[in-house]
């Protein structure tokens, strides 16, 4: 079964992280990644750019509606995915005890529902 392990936790303010603490974080997510690709579990992982990148696309009013920026203000942000197919709930949740992010956040684990592969949806 495809899990999605999303990573939520706050984001540091530009300069507020020593780079040695960047350079420790990126080694111990390089680990990790490596360890969900040798047990055959890794379908793709992605870190992403703070929320200030972000554009929010709405058609809720009935109009298109962009705009800069996440769509609502929260202490914790959206941060990155693994998405990983493991037999069963119980695999997905030690996987995301070893997340490094679990150190400084939360991990939200959400069953896939459907999937778009290979030109074709799956549930």
């Amino acid at each position: 079964m495809r899990y999605a392990l999303l990573m939520h936790y706050a984001e540091p303010a530009a300069g507020e992280l020593d780079e040695a603490v960047i350079a420790e974080a990126r080694q111990a997510f390089d680990v990790y990644a490596k360890a969900l690709e040798s047990a055959g579990v890794l379908l793709v992982a992605d870190v992403l750019q703070p929320t200030a990148a972000s554009t929010t696309v709405t058609r809720r009013e009935g109009g298109l509606r962009v705009q800069d920026g996440p769509f609502a203000e929260t202490r914790e942000a959206l941060a990155g995915v693994f998405l990983i197919d493991v037999p069963d709930l119980d695999a997905a949740i030690g996987w995301a005890e070893k997340c490094p992010g679990s150190q400084w956040g939360v991990i939200e684990i959400r069953p896939v529902a459907t999937a778009f592969l290979d030109g074709r949806w799956s549930a």
